[in-house]
């Protein structure tokens, strides 16, 4: 984090520091009592549950119940609703709804997890908020005000605009790098107006808490106790309690004789917190992972500490208290403050000390990050298939209610995954496998849903031989009209394809390269929104002479013999052009390498090569620092990964494919590392055009020898200038301008990539785009190299004792779309083609039988079309049966538990996302005006539309948040998108906004 880029922040805290003289009175500290419960880290969620995390309710509730003063925040959803649904007792389920009506107990962020900002997509992270608000305000009329924010490895920028969208009024980070946290302490600077939005500036600004260099535990030492002081319940013992109840590391009782010790210590530690912030208010986190599984040890001891020291207020300078976090906030904001202001600038990468930069879980466990985005991807487009299979009425034999479980299992799954030591890969092997398990079953449950939808029958499998043939029908889940390639596994070559028509489809057949007894089958496909097309896919006998059958024809390939990494070239003579409307690829025979791509409009060329490489990282920690799930530390720049190369181009009508197998030695049977790049042959139509402008490239990676981790590294002659773009979230980009670190530059210079990265000189920007989180770095100019998998072994004690040393052994196979455009044409085509490849069309398919009638054809609904800079972000049927009325739903509420009622199938949850920043694009940067009613006329006939906050619990009418005083007078950005009367279905969204709407069908 160069200081330079936090110079106009700190300079504004400067200037405002003279306003942060402290009141005459007392200090006032906020005591909140919490308990960090990871969901999944090193045990797994049920382990946890028995363990520690449903005693933390059990004893949490009881303890609050005994005394009036005592105050509780919970925050991740998970573990309270299994707490709710299988342990709590209808007594406790009183109690808890008591301490909510009076503010005892805060539930804070609530979401189903506290999701890491670094490597999620901003879908996954509105799922995961919109399921547990979902779940608590249907529960108990409550809706969460404030995030708690304490443990992800860095902030993103979305982070405060999502929570903004959701109606917070403050939001709480802590993990940022280590020696920023020390500079804007010093500089009074840890809170701040955050504006995360280049675009939405002020609309969706929210007041920002650092916390402090202590984090969100107690201070871990305290001299006098044999633990940490202030945690008097121990530690939490897995899988079981102990059974005579005594816990492990129990902190020294507060006894006549020592509490002036504990008073001491927790006045001198408010007091040096104090002088960091610019008012008299310090919020003191009581609690830590794992803590007040046994909350009568931890309240029974506070209890006298805290009226110890309020006995002597005079004395201390200190007032304490026992709070929630609407306390604390409550107080800030009431003290009207004038705050400085923060720009849509994150707070990445982080850095906990100089050589321990959290870098290296951008990229652990690769295969769990693309698993997390199928499963996020087969749920959208699950979600709009039911939807549309719905409304306007359901033609097909599914169980509406057996659907929604389907979905609600991988929502769960999906929801749970985006935990920060889950996506991000810092978990040990056996909670990573309960992840994957997760996420499996609810992909298996989604499309068995989809094919009952769309084949009216159970799919076969991909190796499912059927005697005559396939019949597949491909759902696009985009909202725009697309045109594709999609790729089939068939165990024939000699095949025909036609459509629901029986016209005669484009396609191309070629062997595969999963499976070698196999053959790809290549179907060009255009298909509008929310739509189908079906196919038939019939084995021919081989000779079509006399047949009126038309065959897919075979591509030929082309083998190219195994060329030396150190192979002389003659200087590009030899060059083999790959060439479509958009693009002409060269490779170079010599070395079977990239050599150059042009970009045809333009007809300029830019030289470019690829190739892998892969840094060493030391084993054991005497040696220097190490390498682990979470750090990256590489003891030198990367070496390459390969010594041969050897080439095969498989060329066809549709497509070509280029496949470089990359071998370690010359002398090795099998190679270690492959690229299949795939260059389109379709002219750029309307629907054509983001086929034609992208080079799709997939990677083989692994397995990985011990210690290393592996990049892809693309070289060109791009004046880049050492300056890198990546994303936040798939939602907005960063500049990533190099830093001359003094200490890990290069893994300090790494940066995470959920879904795009750039580089680009005045002539041209090479983007890439992926299907899962990366680390993505520019070591030198013109160079973007994206790390692929990692493989690492380390003797520190800590990871052995918590299996955290990633000996992932796996092959990894992950995607990039390569872009090569002018700035306009690449600022266009970037934010579309990332959804295009995060959310490709879903083919379900089955056998064909000899008697099916052979004019089948399955119903297809209306299209649906929205402009081409707004994406549907999603069309579900929730399935919530709380009133959109807050009054009415309080009123629900207070008649007291009810046999849970039928699940509302009437109400559809439509959220709409502006692509483009303001200013990026001419055309594609303007508002998007939509009449809902048109567009959405295949579901039915509209009777109302009511608009909401982001996670769906605030009527957006209804919705005021705090305004925290800032130095800037005039409110900036574009015109509030005002709530929409029910009647009034032509709504407009603007540059980057994110609106949320209950639409209502005619029945």
């Amino acid at each position: 984090m160069g200081p330079l880029r936090w110079l106009p922040l700190l300079c504004q805290l400067l200037l405002l520091r003279p306003l942060a003289a402290h009141s005459a009175g007392p200090i006032q500290a906020f005591v909140v009592p919490h308990s960090h419960m990871d969901v999944g880290w090193v045990y797994t969620v049920q382990e946890s549950m028995r363990a520690y995390a449903a005693n933390v309710y059990t004893t949490v509730v009881e303890e609050l119940i005994r005394r009036h003063h005592r105050r509780f925040i919970a925050v991740e959803q998970e573990f309270f609703r299994l707490w709710w649904d299988g342990v709590a007792s209808e007594k406790q389920k009183h109690q808890v709804r008591q301490l909510l009506d009076e503010g005892r107990l805060e539930f804070v962020l609530g979401g189903q997890v506290m999701h890491d900002e670094a490597v999620t997509h901003l879908d996954d992270q509105i799922l995961q908020l919109t399921e547990g608000h979902g779940f608590l305000y249907e529960t108990f009329g409550i809706r969460p005000q404030f995030s708690w924010h304490v443990d992800p490895f860095g902030a993103s920028a979305t982070t405060p605009t999502l929570f903004a969208l959701a109606g917070f009024n403050a939001h709480l980070i802590s993990r940022i790098d280590y020696n920023l946290k020390d500079a804007m302490q010093e500089a009074q600077g840890l809170q701040f107006v955050w504006r995360g939005s280049p675009s939405l500036l002020e609309q969706q600004e929210i007041f920002t808490h650092t916390m402090d260099h202590y984090s969100y535990c107690t201070p871990s030492h305290i001299s006098f106790s044999n633990r940490s002081g202030f945690y008097w319940n121990g530690v939490a013992v897995f899988p079981e309690p102990p059974p005579d109840g005594v816990y492990p590391n129990m902190s020294e009782p507060v006894t006549p004789t020592n509490i002036h010790l504990y008073a001491e210590a927790l006045v001198a530690n408010v007091k040096q917190r104090a002088a960091w912030f610019r008012t008299p208010h310090v919020l003191w986190p009581w609690g830590c992972d794992k803590q007040f599984f046994n909350a009568s040890v931890q309240f029974d001891n506070m209890d006298p500490l805290l009226e110890y020291i309020n006995n002597r207020t005079t004395q201390y300078g200190v007032s304490v208290r026992y709070a929630t976090l609407r306390d604390y906030f409550q107080a800030l904001h009431a003290f009207n403050m004038t705050w400085a202001t923060h720009d849509h600038r994150d707070f990445l990468p982080y850095s906990s000390e100089p050589q321990q930069a959290w870098t290296g879980f951008y990229t652990s466990r690769s295969t769990l990050k693309g698993l997390a985005r199928q499963a996020s991807s087969m749920l959208y487009a699950g979600e709009s298939m039911f939807t549309r299979y719905m409304w306007p009425e359901p033609h097909g034999t599914v169980d509406p209610t057996w659907a929604l479980q389907q979905l609600q299992q991988l929502r769960w799954a999906v929801s749970e995954v985006q935990h920060h030591d889950a996506i991000t890969g810092t978990e040990s092997p056996k909670v990573s496998n309960m992840y994957m398990e997760h996420l499996r079953m609810g992909i298996l449950g989604v499309r068995k849903l989809m094919a009952s939808i769309a084949l009216d029958r159970p799919p076969v499998s991909d190796t499912d031989k059927g005697p005559v043939g396939y019949f597949a029908s491909v759902y696009n889940p985009l909202a725009w009209k697309i045109t594709t390639i999609v790729t089939l596994t068939v165990t024939f070559p000699n095949v025909s394809v036609t459509d629901e028509l029986g016209h005669p489809v484009s396609a191309q057949i070629q062997n595969s390269t999963k499976d070698p007894s196999a053959y790809d089958l290549l179907i060009l496909a255009t298909i509008p929104g929310l739509s189908y097309r079906h196919y038939k896919v019939r084995r021919t006998r081989g000779d079509q002479a006399d047949t009126r059958e038309h065959a897919a024809p075979m591509a030929s390939t082309l083998k190219y013999s195994l060329k030396l990494r150190n192979q002389t070239s003659q200087g590009g003579r030899f060059l083999v052009p790959v060439t479509n409307d958009c693009y002409t690829l060269l490779f170079n025979q010599e070395t079977n390498m990239l050599h150059s791509i042009q970009e045809r409009q333009s007809n300029h060329t830019v030289l470019m090569t690829q190739e892998f490489l892969e840094y060493h990282a030391n084993g054991d920690v005497k040696q220097g620092p190490i390498s682990d799930n979470y750090l990256f530390a590489p003891n030198d720049t990367a070496k390459p990964a390969w010594e041969a190369v050897g080439m095969e181009m498989v060329v066809g009508q549709l497509a070509t494919d280029i496949r470089q197998y990359f071998y370690r030695n010359i002398t090795d049977q099998d190679y270690i590392y492959a690229i299949h790049s795939r260059l389109a042959h379709v002219h750029p139509s309307p629907s054509g055009e983001l086929l034609c402008q992208r080079i799709e490239q997939q990677y083989h990676v692994g397995p990985l020898e011990l210690n290393r981790e592996a990049i892809l590294r693309t070289s060109s002659d791009l004046n880049s200038q050492k300056i890198l773009y990546s994303d936040n979230n798939g939602y907005q980009m960063q500049q990533r301008p190099y830093k001359a670190f003094k200490s890990n530059p290069i893994a300090r210079n790494y940066y995470p990539m959920v879904q795009s990265a750039f580089i680009e000189d005045d002539k041209s920007r090479l983007v890439l785009l992926a299907e899962r989180a990366h680390g993505v770095s520019s070591q030198e100019s013109g160079q973007v190299e994206v790390m692929l998998h990692r493989r690492l072994w380390n003797n520190l004690a800590w990871n052995l004792n918590y299996n955290l040393t990633l000996n992932d052994t796996s092959v990894v196979h992950s995607e990039l779309w390569l872009l090569l455009g002018s700035k306009p044409i690449a600022t266009a085509l970037r934010p579309r083609s990332g959804v295009a490849l995060q959310h490709r069309p879903v083919v379900l398919f089955r056998e064909l039988t000899d008697e099916e009638a052979p004019n089948h054809r399955p119903k297809n609904p209306q299209a649906v079309a929205l402009p081409p800079n707004l994406h549907l972000q999603i069309l579900s049927i929730p399935g919530w049966n709380y009133s959109g009325n807050h009054a009415q739903q309080l009123k629900n509420l207070r008649r007291g538990p009810q046999k849970k009622p039928q699940v509302n199938l009437q109400r559809v949850l439509l959220r709409l996302h502006h692509l483009y920043e303001a200013g990026e694009d001419p055309t594609l940067s303007q508002p998007a005006t939509v009449d809902l009613k048109v567009a959405l006329q295949g579901l039915g006939s509209i009777v109302a539309v009511e608009e909401r906050s982001l996670t769906g619990t605030w009527d957006k009418q209804m919705l005021r948040r705090w305004h925290w005083r800032t130095k800037t007078g005039q409110l900036r950005g574009h015109p509030t998108s005002l709530p929409e009367s029910p009647r009034d279905a032509i709504i407009t969204v603007y540059p980057k906004e994110i609106r949320t709407f209950f639409i209502y069908f005619q029945q």
